[in-house]
């Protein structure tokens, strides 16, 4: 890789804030860079080689870090949150159990094997996408909380299984490193929290600060870095080491500053490339040499919705059922490792970021109609949250 594919990487990524600028359309950023990557990559002009090392390795280390950001966003001090994990669980398991049935079903008439790998799409959430959603919109409430709970637990559980099914013979292999790497994550947990209680982490905040060493982006990059590189030692993904390592993050607390300093780096630089490498890395033409693929992808996309709809039988209002089927980092995990490995047929990963991009099309629509059925709602019980009280 050279400066001059470096700039034109960056340049392209704009793509995604352009795209996502009207604020009525409610399209993720991640959207406009993989198209980006699409149109320079192997589909389209071929500007750059997605297996070159450099462009590999930046984009790795932009996948840990949006991973590591998502998993710090997940709001487990929140004690409300905590009050709705059983209804959340329920809810989840709900889905999974749904996704079971519908994976095997779909593996089984495309022939492709691959029916673990389906369950785990079908199931999962994204915390990622799901939880600014919530923040932009201004959602809040019983429900809200409890969908909250649900994508936060089905986006852990899926993270997780995800390496065990995209290579089910070298399972065990993958669930000895996912251990090792979760392991190492509590124990980061129980460090960090006794830095914050002694008053060394708010100590070393202060130096920081006052002689401009971002010496706690530092420490963060270094301790990440490191489980990603055990992570991979374990055969896992860094996908596993960045969201575990937020989460212990986010148990602890985020300092702000290192929150903005994070944002800077993951979603001004390393995000976007990484998600301009997934884009140039997928081949859509595959998808009109094997228009059974263009078929999987409206399958995965319509059948996550189905199988999320079913939380709707328990008492889940419809634009928050929806919201909770979107799909972000799985499927994204899902294309990136099973193309690493060689595992997927021709377009098959392209055929999963479909099925994901579905699911974000519906959620940018249910979210207007969840803040307008919020809004009806609160008037009649009397509500004071509404702009016109």
């Amino acid at each position: 890789m050279t400066f001059l594919q470096l700039s034109l990487i960056s340049a392209v990524a704009l793509l995604g804030p352009l795209l996502a600028l009207p604020r009525k359309w409610h399209l993720p950023v991640v959207l406009g860079q993989l198209l980006a990557g699409i149109l320079i990559g192997r589909t389209g002009l071929k500007l750059v080689d997605p297996a070159d090392p450099t462009f590999t390795l930046l984009a790795d280390v932009g996948f840990a870090l949006i991973m590591f950001v998502a998993g710090t966003h997940v709001p487990i001090r929140d004690k409300a949150i905590r009050a709705a994990l059983g209804s959340g669980a329920a809810r989840a398991g709900v889905a999974a159990a749904l996704a079971v049935a519908a994976g095997i079903g779909t593996a089984a008439v495309f022939g492709t094997g691959h029916a673990p790998l389906y369950i785990v799409l079908l199931a999962s959430s994204s915390a990622a996408l799901v939880l600014p959603i919530v923040d932009s919109l201004k959602l809040g409430g019983p429900k809200v909380l409890t969908m909250t709970a649900q994508v936060a637990i089905a986006d852990i559980a899926c993270i997780v299984a995800l390496p065990l099914a995209v290579d089910p013979p070298n399972a065990g292999r993958a669930a000895l490193g996912a251990a090792a790497v979760a392991a190492c994550a509590v124990a980061l947990f129980f460090v960090l929290r006794a830095f914050e209680r002694s008053g060394t982490r708010g100590r070393l905040h202060d130096v920081s600060e006052d002689r401009k060493f971002a010496l706690e982006l530092r420490i963060q990059l270094a301790l990440l870095f490191a489980l990603a590189g055990l992570a991979v030692l374990g055969h896992v993904s860094v996908m596993l080491a960045g969201f575990s390592f937020g989460l212990a993050v986010a148990a602890v607390g985020e300092p702000r500053r290192l929150a903005h300093q994070l944002f800077a780096v993951s979603d001004g630089f390393l995000g976007p490339v990484f998600f301009v490498w997934l884009g140039a890395s997928l081949n859509v033409n595959d998808l009109g040499s094997n228009p059974q693929m263009i078929l999987l992808g409206l399958c995965l996309g319509a059948g996550t919705l189905i199988v999320h709809s079913a939380t709707r039988l328990l008492g889940q209002p419809f634009p928050l059922v929806v919201l909770s089927a979107s799909q972000l980092g799985v499927p994204v995990a899902a294309a990136t490792i099973g193309s690493q490995l060689h595992l997927l047929q021709p377009g098959e990963g392209a055929a999963m970021i479909l099925g994901a991009l579905i699911t974000i099309a519906a959620s940018a629509a249910a979210g207007p109609r969840a803040v307008a059925s919020e809004s009806a709602r609160k008037p009649s019980k009397g509500g004071t949250a509404t702009k016109s009280r």
